[in-house]
């Protein structure tokens, strides 16, 4: 099968928002620009992530979804503060494919079961932010890497396909931002262990880290962020301030964002092709985009 490229969407109120390992969040801009943005690039799929759902207590973002799912046709995956199984229903009413659960997966394991069994385990993802210890383990936290839960994160993903998670989105938060790289070692541990596809999220920097988390990493997809985001919000910012939000002049000091380089979808799809890495090719949209 081919590997998938997902943009991942980090959502606080109304705008995409960035930080580095998940805190120290900048506004970039509307969330649906963004979104469109992909779609045209070739983009596999989206993730829609409400960032700040499970600490408020509740998820805004089912308009957003609804905006999206009218204009792009592409899996869409949404999550953050999905509870119940009546809140996956809604999210999958507003035009979601797929829902991610972290925080009520690790409250109530038996969700992931009543999920899948009634909306068919490819439905679900768990999402699993891990943070390395001391003595080299990797532990899975929720609330954006705020709350540990006790839980080993490598056996929480073996639990979490047996339970019927039809997929994992692995998430360092260590890496998470900082473009030094996948935690390869982390996806490479729960990819061996698991039948069901991984999904590597956090520190893509370069091309060669997303060739080496495929590869090395044995990850079936990987969901990118500042990568990408950095340069769109530039190219977005061009066509003037209805495009953008918050402030964004942080990207054009070259220290701001540090080791994150400056790329393009397609362009990391082409990088992988030449590696005789197998992913579906960039839209002819691109060119015009």
């Amino acid at each position: 099968m081919p590997i998938r490229i997902i943009p991942r969407l980090d959502i606080k109120g109304p705008s995409l928002v960035k930080g580095i390992h998940l805190e120290g969040l900048r506004a970039l801009g509307r969330p649906e620009h963004f979104a469109r943005h992909y779609y045209e690039q070739g983009a596999d799929e989206l993730l829609y992530m409400d960032i700040v759902a499970s600490l408020y207590q509740r998820n805004s973002l089912l308009d957003i979804v609804r905006r999206t799912a009218d204009e792009i046709f592409i899996p869409l995956t949404v999550g953050g503060g999905l509870r119940s199984l009546e809140d996956i229903q809604a999210a999958l009413q507003a035009g979601a494919d797929r829902v991610a659960l972290n925080t009520a997966a690790v409250q109530r394991p038996a969700l992931i079961t009543e999920a899948a069994t009634r909306f068919g385990s490819s439905t679900i993802v768990v999402s699993i932010e891990a943070i390395k210890q001391p003595d080299g383990r990797y532990a899975a936290y929720t609330d954006n890497g705020r709350q540990a839960t006790g839980l080993d994160a490598v056996e929480w993903a073996v639990r979490a396909a047996e339970l019927g998670a039809g997929e994992l989105l692995i998430t360092s938060v260590d890496r998470e931002g900082t473009g030094r790289g996948f935690d390869v070692s982390l996806t490479s541990a729960i990819a061996r262990r698991v039948s069901v596809p991984v999904i590597a999220c956090g520190g893509a920097g370069t091309l060669d880290h997303v060739h080496a988390v495929l590869t090395e990493g044995q990850a079936d997809a990987v969901c990118l962020g500042a990568i990408l985001h950095y340069h769109v919000a530039k190219v977005l910012g061009a066509g003037g301030p209805d495009m953008v939000e918050g402030n964004t002049e942080f990207l054009r000091r070259p220290r701001s964002v540090g080791r994150i380089a400056d790329t393009t979808l397609p362009t990391i799809k082409d990088f992988l092709q030449q590696r005789q890495v197998r992913c579906r090719p960039a839209s002819t949209c691109a060119a015009g985009a």
